[in-house]
C-alpha cells in the first residue's frame, strides 16, 4: 500500500493531448481550404442581395 497509481492525472493529459490534435487538424484545414470557404460565403452573401 505504500504506491497509488495516480490514473486521474493520465487520463487528464491524455484529454487534453487529443484536444491539441484535433485543434491542430482544425487549423490545418481551415488554412487548405479557407479561400474556398470565404469564396462560398461570398456567393452565399451576393445571393441574397437583391
Amino acid at each position: 500500500m505504500l504506491y497509488l497509481p495516480r490514473e486521474e492525472g493520465q487520463g487528464l493529459v491524455e484529454y487534453a493531448l487529443i484536444l491539441v490534435l484535433v485543434a491542430i487538424v482544425v487549423i490545418i484545414i481551415l488554412t487548405l481550404l479557407g479561400g474556398q470557404v470565404s469564396n462560398v460565403f461570398s456567393r452565399i452573401v451576393s445571393g441574397l442581395n437583391p
